[in-house]
């Protein structure tokens, strides 16, 4: 197998599954399942760099904010995802360092807790879309409207939940050190859940904003930085799919650029699934990446030899 260098996009169940708890132990169960198969990458000789989602974390870090708000001061968004990423970069380091030793590999690792630059003027912040935290009832919901000035939006059936904008990654403030550690054969986790989502202000002065920045969307900002042939996206599906979900569901075992974006402008991958996906292999091949692949997580060796998953090429 020809060597390659991979960024390896996590989605949510290489960390925490449907229906589980989320207990430390089903977390750290569930990461070194997923670094076992990591390590059969770098096995096969390839070097990698691996970012992951965070939602569920973040959901019960502002949750325990929720709870504790008469006891102890709640923490602003920014830092509930530096939290998240410190929190899910050790269980991947420590599973990682596990996983290597096993295949005899001695290989180091490490996080870089990643801030991502966004543009103070993106017109996300005011149309604010991405649900974040807990459910709450009609009557919380307009007092944290008035109290808090956040967005809340009803989901039927579950209750209100804030949103909050969602701009664009524009650039990964960590690069360098990204970049020399990649560099130096070290396998790097870095932009969990999108990074700390910060922007500039006029002096140059950097600060977090009440925002979530789409991670895949910053996977592709990070497969460019360090220079790599393909992006693999990992999520709970072995392939995309046209007509997903209804008896006309087709299956593609690969797409050209083109295609992809015109199936995106049909609206056939909608924007809260597979849609920034797809948006994020275009990015990436558009900026000079030779293949992007979305598959499951159990199939991601398999995809990179071109046995599984839906490949996009130019």
């Amino acid at each position: 197998m020809t060597e390659k260098r991979v960024v390896v996009a996590l989605g949510g169940n290489a960390i925490l599954r449907h229906q589980e708890r989320g207990t430390a132990g089903e977390q750290f169960e569930n990461v070194r399942r997923t670094c076992r198969i990591i390590a059969d990458l770098v096995r096969d000789g390839h070097s990698v760099a691996v970012t992951h989602g965070n939602g569920p974390q973040v959901g019960d870090i502002l949750l325990k904010n929720e709870l504790a708000k008469d006891t102890l001061p709640p923490m602003p968004l920014d830092v509930c995802g530096a939290e998240s990423q410190g929190m899910i970069g050790y269980m991947l380091q420590q599973s990682m360092d596990v996983a290597l030793r096993a295949a005899q590999l001695d290989v180091p690792v490490a996080t870089v807790l990643s801030q991502t630059l966004v543009d103070r003027d993106d017109p996300a912040f005011e149309d604010p879309t991405k649900p974040i935290g807990p459910y709450y009832t009609a009557m919380h919901a307009r007092t944290l409207e008035a109290e808090m000035c956040w967005t809340m939006v009803q989901e039927p059936g579950r209750g209100y939940r804030r949103v909050v904008p969602s701009p664009h990654p524009s650039a990964i403030l960590e690069s360098r050190a990204i970049s020399t550690l990649f560099e130096r054969g070290v396998i790097v986790i870095a932009c969990g859940g999108g990074g700390i989502p910060v922007v500039a202000d006029a002096d140059g002065t950097l600060r977090g904003v009440e925002a979530v920045v789409d991670k895949d969307h910053t996977a592709a900002l990070l497969a460019r930085l360090v220079s790599a042939d393909d992006l693999l996206i990992l999520t709970d599906v072995e392939k995309v799919a046209l007509n997903y979900g209804t008896p006309r569901q087709q299956d593609l075992d690969g797409m050209t650029r083109a295609e992809a974006r015109r199936y995106l402008e049909e609206g056939q991958f909608p924007p809260g699934t597979m849609g920034p996906k797809v948006e994020s292999c275009i990015r990436f091949l558009d900026s000079g990446g030779r293949r992007a692949i979305v598959t499951s997580l159990e199939r991601a060796r398999d995809a990179l030899a071109g046995q599984a998953g839906t490949t996009i090429v130019k």
